[in-house]
């Protein structure tokens, strides 16, 4: 049986706990503000390569505000068990209606009945959308983040093919997109074993993704082209012949920077590096599969569906995230959301905002909840 995560690693006020019966799962769960009984629920739904530990900075601050705060592994993640591991597994569990269903089954697990909030970070951010759109009368209200949700599937666009791999290949400079990287067969044994070692393969992609990497300017692209996305970094769009592991190696930080890095300290890291090592990033690299397959049929039910329920934008503002698909932002501030309340970029913070800029992501859920 998987134990959860020692009290000795986790902010005061959060706890560890495995809940079974979770749509098949038995899910590794924080949570915070559990000890005053009937409180709204928050519900914090990680990306990757990350955990419910993701959330360890907020959740205190949250649960003060008055809510129960929940932040599980998802599955395929961490300490959460029963989803099948390796590449040639069936991916629907891994789709974005699967696991949307594995949140609501976790409320249910719960005894509740409602979310005041599902809360998407990263590949998170998704499903949350996709929560809400499927159970509105369930998740009351969403908060996504560093990845805007352009909107549901139109139907009769289906069938148009996304040649961007073959663009990006055919460049000066042949490139590759990070998600096609990720669907491959090698991109587990790649980075689980990184030449650097997985810790330090781990600090450089979260070092080079955030607020404290200088080489993070991002600016609106123009158009879904090859030639424009190769502006962005390497870690988007990588080298042809590169892993993500050659990839991130010059982004290692020094050992002042790493000294000076108030969101990640080496205990921290460790958390990661104990997950994915044992684990591997097979299931979370199926969830990438799983949203370039061709399969999602299911989620075409819901074509032209909006998030009819209050929704809200937060990234960092020197997160590429928030343009690596051109338009996908303006799309989701109109034809997405209904009950669309704004956007907040926030400054010196980069793609992992709630770890790096916590106090400001705290202000921003709270007044968003305020107002919702």
């Amino acid at each position: 049986m998987m134990m959860p995560l020692p009290a000795d690693v986790l902010p005061p006020g959060i706890r560890g706990r495995q809940v079974d019966n979770v749509n098949g799962l038995s899910m590794h769960i924080l949570e915070a503000g559990h000890e005053a009984g009937d409180r709204p629920m928050l519900l914090l739904l990680h990306g990757f390569p990350e955990l419910g530990f993701s959330w360890r900075h907020v959740m205190p601050a949250l649960a003060a505000a008055g809510y129960h705060v929940v932040a599980p592994d998802q599955r395929g993640y961490g300490r959460t068990t029963g989803w099948t591991p390796g590449y040639d597994v069936d991916l629907d569990p891994f789709r974005m209606i699967g696991l949307a269903t594995d949140a609501l089954a976790l409320v249910d697990a719960l005894g509740g009945r409602e979310v005041a909030a599902v809360v998407g970070h990263d590949f998170g951010s998704p499903v949350a959308a996709w929560c809400a759109i499927a159970r509105p009368d369930v998740f009351r209200a969403a908060v996504l983040m560093s990845a805007p949700f352009p909107g549901t599937p139109r139907l009769g666009a289906a069938a148009a093919a996304d040649d961007i791999h073959r663009q990006l290949a055919a460049l000066p400079r042949p490139r590759k997109h990070y998600v096609g990287y990720y669907a491959t067969r090698d991109a587990d044994a790649d980075m689980r074993g990184a030449p650097q070692g997985l810790a330090a393969f781990l600090r450089a992609y979260y070092h080079g993704k955030s607020g404290d990497w200088a080489g993070n300017a991002p600016f609106p692209l123009a158009a879904w082209t090859a030639a424009e996305l190769a502006r962005m970094p390497t870690y988007y769009i990588m080298d042809a012949a590169a892993g993500m592991a050659e990839t991130v190696a010059p982004l290692m930080p020094s050992a002042s920077e790493i000294a000076a890095c108030h969101w990640l300290s080496d205990a921290e890291l460790a958390v990661y590096a104990g997950a994915f090592g044992r684990t591997g990033f097979q299931g979370a690299l199926n969830w990438y599969r799983a949203t370039i397959d061709g399969g999602n049929h299911v989620e075409r039910l819901f074509a032209g569906r909006r998030i009819d329920v209050p929704c809200t934008f937060i990234a960092g503002a020197m997160d590429w995230g928030v343009h690596q698909r051109p338009g996908a932002l303006a799309a989701m501030a109109g034809r997405a959301c209904s009950d669309y309340r704004g956007t907040v970029l926030v400054e010196g913070a980069g793609h992992w905002v709630q770890q790096e800029q916590p106090e400001a992501v705290v202000r921003s859920i709270l007044g968003f909840m305020a107002a919702a």
